[in-house]
């Protein structure tokens, strides 16, 4: 089994997710805005009418019959946001290490002073850190 639940997804949770993923698809079918608000609003209404129904089957039934028109309605192409999972710039953020910043001129330094002062002294502590849990680095001798 690939997905395991591990909570208890409310029937109001459910509703909810219905509706926004309904609202979606909506944005996807309609690029035209005013056009695209009506049909949401109509969405709205038909959601609103259902939500003072208290016999459970009932609503499950709705919320059963709601999927089931979402995934009929569903877009071929559905909109993706660049950074969400599947959009072209989802994990692109690029760090780059801490050594870097070694290699900068002194100019570019000397435009942070506090920064790279303080950056020194942090490295200092953790040179003292590591000698102190590991030991100093064995160099060898050149011989000759």
């Amino acid at each position: 089994m690939s997905f395991i639940p591990y909570e208890i997804i409310t029937h109001k949770r459910q509703v909810c997710s219905l509706y926004k993923k309904a609202c979606r698809t909506i944005e996807d079918w309609y690029h035209y805005r005013p056009l695209m608000r009506i049909k949401i609003v109509r969405l709205r209404k038909r959601f609103d009418d259902n939500k003072n129904i208290i016999d459970v089957p009932t609503a499950q039934e709705l919320l059963k019959k709601g999927q089931h028109e979402l995934w009929a309605n569903q877009h071929y192409y559905p909109h993706q946001f660049p950074s969400s999972p599947g959009g072209t710039a989802f994990d692109r953020d690029c760090f780059p290490p801490d050594w870097v910043l070694d290699s900068w001129h002194p100019l570019e330094k000397a435009q942070y002073p506090k920064y790279f002062a303080k950056r020194e002294e942090r490295k200092k502590e953790y040179i003292a850190l590591w000698e102190k849990r590991w030991g100093k680095p064995f160099i060898p001798h050149d011989e000759h």
